[in-house]
């Protein structure tokens, strides 16, 4: 896939081409069904199929005081785009004076312009342009003067059943970021897993700690301030962590500040179980960009009395994950 961050990186001539454009917040199920027939839509006539998208969220342009908490940061929102098949994704320098182009001025500036585009792939409340005025119906006015067919894409509708249900928002029946993010914060992974059609993974560099897990013999690798992706509620998680060669290591995952000990910054710690029989420190993590997956949280976090009920509660844990990773396969 072409990852064009820049109009000016489009070559001269681009196109025919059918184009999607969106945030795609963690390229979930109701993504993917746009994505599929953008792909399908483009293949039917022999065009190219592009994904637009944005840099930074516009949320975080508009409300920098209070901006959403991304499900995924921008590189592995393009690895998920890459793997539904697009041929090319173009992302767009989110600013205040993008924000101002009125809709017209968007389509023909970006998607008929540079990029081509013969027909847009687009889910029902695509909005676009100054004050997002733009909408299906401005679309189709668009696509009837300028030579482009619109098609839209129905929501995904209720994709959990029961008691998966219960962090959607009020009001809420699509499958959505806002869900995804309401099921994250609660720390329920699995119903934010069936929503996104794949675990939900955060990104960082491994740096050193205190090394209390070692001490406890139970040695974590710790992830950066600076991971990319929305950190679940606190607790403890079974998981994977994927190393920088491709990996992928059955994990217990601890998040919080860890309330037994005082003065502990909130942090992902993610400790490998059944790791090789080398010594601790020839497995080294350490500066290596890793990917760590949630698959199931255990329990909340809880203030113990004394290490030795802690290192039992970590024992358990750890038997835990080990069955619920065997079982997931």
């Amino acid at each position: 896939m072409f990852r064009w961050r820049d109009l000016s990186d489009v070559p001269p001539g681009f196109g025919p081409s059918v184009v999607t454009l969106g945030n795609f917040d963690g390229v979930h199920r109701g993504h993917q069904q746009v994505m599929s027939q953008l792909v399908s839509s483009a293949r039917e006539r022999g065009w190219a199929s592009v994904v637009v998208t944005f840099d930074p969220h516009p949320a975080q342009v508009h409300r920098p005081d209070s901006p959403p908490g991304l499900i995924m940061g921008t590189e592995d929102k393009l690895d998920a785009l890459e793997q539904t098949g697009a041929d090319a994704t173009l992302v767009l320098r989110y600013t205040l004076e993008l924000a101002e182009q009125t809709a017209e001025e968007f389509v023909l500036g970006t998607l008929v312009g540079p990029l081509g585009a013969r027909c847009l792939v687009v889910g029902s409340d695509t909005r676009l342009g100054r004050g997002n005025s733009g909408n299906i119906d401005t679309l189709r006015e668009l696509g009837e003067r300028h030579g482009f067919e619109v098609r839209v894409v129905d929501d995904l509708l209720d994709p959990l059943d029961g008691e998966d249900s219960r962090h959607a928002p009020a009001g809420e029946r699509r499958c959505s970021s806002t869900w995804i993010r309401s099921c994250l914060q609660a720390g329920d992974v699995r119903a934010a897993a069936r929503l996104l059609g794949r675990n939900h993974r955060v990104r960082g560099e491994v740096v050193h700690g205190a090394a209390r897990g070692r001490e406890l013999g139970y040695p974590t690798a710790n992830l950066s301030a600076e991971t990319a992706g929305f950190v679940p509620a606190d607790g403890i998680y079974a998981g994977w962590l994927v190393d920088a060669h491709g990996t992928r290591w059955p994990t217990a995952i601890s998040v919080g500040s860890n309330p037994t000990f005082e003065n502990v910054p909130r942090q992902v710690e993610a400790h490998v179980i059944d790791r090789p029989a080398e010594r601790v420190e020839d497995f080294d993590l350490y500066g290596q960009d890793v990917v760590v997956e949630f698959v199931e949280r255990l329990r909340g976090m809880v203030a113990y009395e004394g290490v030795d009920k802690l290192v039992a509660q970590m024992d358990d844990d750890v038997a835990r994950t080990r069955r619920i990773l065997a079982a997931e396969g």
